[in-house]
């Protein structure tokens, strides 16, 4: 009678202690399922927010663009860039102040090549004359030209300048060239391009009339 219960008991604890196994091994299971679920997850997040890149959209709205998409949205990206460089470049007031701040967001979006450009017309006293003679300047981008085949992305931009003064409107004719080059995206040149070589090709005066 001992023996049996002795067995009994045995036997019990064989199950007990088998009935654990199973139960650990299937507690480890399931939170290796669980580790493997959270990775998988924060991985699929990671490409997610990997996949999409943020692009400005005439220099002022932030848009969300698939990574996908970004090599198709590189040419109007470079317009937009060249565009928006003339428009701060080529556009200014009769205010020494209002002047400064649009040359200094312009530069960033170009080389030394602009630089030297800005320093030879100020030292003309072009910047100057407009102030005391209470003219503004304005510009229209009429077309881009911009050959994404061979890089750096050579580019030429047709553009109208009037010079508003108090009497009178000179309108001239603007051909610009240079080329772009990729570089890193920041905040003050969100498109992730560099203007170099940047030159006037024709600055022609066009027209001439007396304001209304």
């Amino acid at each position: 009678m001992a023996q049996e219960i002795f067995f009994k008991s045995l036997r019990n604890l064989e199950t007990y202690t088998r009935n654990l196994k199973i139960f650990a091994f299937t507690g480890v299971g399931f939170m290796a399922l669980v580790a493997l679920a959270a990775l998988w997850f924060a991985y699929q997040t990671k490409v997610d927010a990997e996949s999409r890149i943020y692009v400005v959209e005439q220099g002022k709205s932030l848009i969300a663009a698939l990574r996908n998409d970004v090599r198709e949205n590189r040419p109007v990206e470079g317009k937009d860039h060249i565009r928006r460089f003339h428009e701060l470049f080529f556009t200014l007031d009769p205010d020494s102040k209002a002047i400064q701040e649009h040359i200094d967001e312009a530069l960033p979006y170009a080389d030394e090549s602009v630089a030297r450009l800005y320093m030879d017309t100020k030292e003309k006293g072009y910047y100057n004359q407009l102030v005391q003679a209470a003219a503004s300047q304005e510009i229209q981008v009429d077309s881009i030209q911009l050959d994404m085949t061979q890089y750096p992305y050579a580019f030429r931009a047709y553009s109208r300048q009037q010079i508003i003064r108090l009497t009178n409107i000179t309108v001239r004719r603007l051909v610009t060239g240079g080329y772009l080059r990729n570089v890193s995206r920041s905040e003050v040149n969100p498109h992730g391009f560099l203007i170099e070589r940047f030159n006037v090709l024709d600055n022609q005066d066009i027209e001439e009339r007396v304001r209304q």
